[in-house]
């Protein structure tokens, strides 16, 4: 049974919350959004626990979260996620939010080399302790939130604190906590993807390269009118027209309500609100200039691409040997990094310090200049 949570509402809880939170040493935070629900996702609810009090911010009051932002951004309070990159992603987006001194328990379950990384998974395994996954596709941005749905919530930070103490000490007892340590503070640095809507996607759609050429217009025109009407609606792309319902269509082109309303998986309802829209779009896409296929990246040269797939050969027999996945060994990104500078010497290596990561470097760097060295 867990110890009443608080929810924090007003200004006076926030204050009083804020003023609790600025006497710990560490806190447990998790985020709750709606990206199954909207257009685009916001942060509909914070969880923060210290190792007294649970709370439940609702930050769809109007409250001024900026200390928040501040809390999280001191060095000396230790903030305990459990896979927080997309919170951060959220943090960043919205607020400006930037977290300093992270301990994240499925990174730091990753390094130790459990199988089953779920919050869920591991206070099983760990403690036996069974937390229930019901609202795990909730629609955290209705208002009121039912109380199981509450409570579910405060359990996402509640136990972070113990699950954190025991993860630590196995970290320590396999020697990997500076690992883990570079690899929660490389997460923290956020790099926010672009949101802008690109018209040029539908290219990237499963299925696209068997499209007849003189299809490809009506799937352009599809692609455009579905972010548009998803947008008005404030929906989520595949709540509105399904990329297989856009192959289906550009395929077969329906061109009455009749045949429209026929697409399988497409709604009554969105057939009946914008089937004139989308059947316009049809027709007139037919009269449209076929799309030339955007340029993609140029192909690395061989001797990129063959130090590349050496290093990750070198890296899934390393992973394998550690009982990890292999970006636990060293990222992708830092692959890359090295198949296109070809270090050297470890004063090379050094200057891909910030992708690969000194503890990296130090415990790797050898064995992958060894790698390199063979080519």
């Amino acid at each position: 049974m867990l110890p009443p949570y608080i929810f924090i509402q007003d200004i006076d809880d926030w204050q009083d919350c804020l003023a609790d939170l600025k006497k710990a040493t560490r806190i447990g935070v998790d985020l709750e959004s709606n990206s199954m629900y909207v257009y685009r996702e916001y942060i509909c609810l914070i969880q923060v626990s210290t190792s007294e009090q649970d709370y439940i911010i609702d930050p769809l009051q109007g409250l001024d979260l900026s200390e928040f932002g501040s809390l999280l951004a001191d060095p000396s309070v230790e903030k305990i996620f459990h896979a927080g990159e997309y919170d951060f992603m959220l943090m960043m987006r919205e607020h400006g939010w930037q977290v300093n001194n992270l301990f994240d328990t499925m990174l730091a379950a990753r390094v130790v080399g459990h199988k089953k990384i779920g919050l869920a998974s591991l206070m099983d395994e760990i403690f036996d302790i069974e937390l229930d996954k019901k609202y795990q596709r909730a629609n955290w941005g209705e208002r009121p939130l039912p109380q199981p749905q509450m409570a579910y919530a405060q359990r996402d930070t509640h136990y972070l604190f113990q699950l954190r103490d025991h993860l630590l000490d196995e970290l320590a007892e396999l020697g990997r906590l500076a690992e883990a340590e570079e690899m929660f503070f490389h997460q923290t640095r956020v790099k926010l993807n672009d949101q802008t809507f690109d018209p040029n996607g539908f290219w990237y759609l499963s299925g696209v390269k068997k499209l007849p050429r003189e299809r490809l217009t009506i799937l352009r025109a599809l692609y455009i009118l579905r972010d548009e009407i998803a947008k008005k609606l404030n929906k989520p792309l595949f709540k509105v027209i399904g990329n297989s319902q856009l192959m289906q269509m550009a395929h077969h082109p329906p061109i009455s309500y009749d045949e429209l309303s026929r697409v399988r998986g497409l709604s009554y309802q969105l057939v009946r609100r914008e089937g004139r829209r989308i059947l316009a779009a049809i027709r007139e896409a037919q009269n449209e200039p076929i799309p030339q296929r955007p340029a993609g990246p140029k192909r690395p040269s061989e001797a990129i691409m063959n130090r590349f797939e050496t290093l990750q050969t070198w890296r899934k027999h390393r992973a394998l040997e550690r009982g990890v996945e292999s970006d636990v060994i060293v990222s992708k990104d830092a692959i890359w990094a090295m198949a296109r500078q070809n270090p050297q010497s470890a004063a090379d290596l050094e200057q891909l310090s910030d992708i690969i990561g000194p503890v990296r470097i130090k415990l790797y760097g050898s064995e992958m200049l060894s790698v390199l060295s063979t080519l």
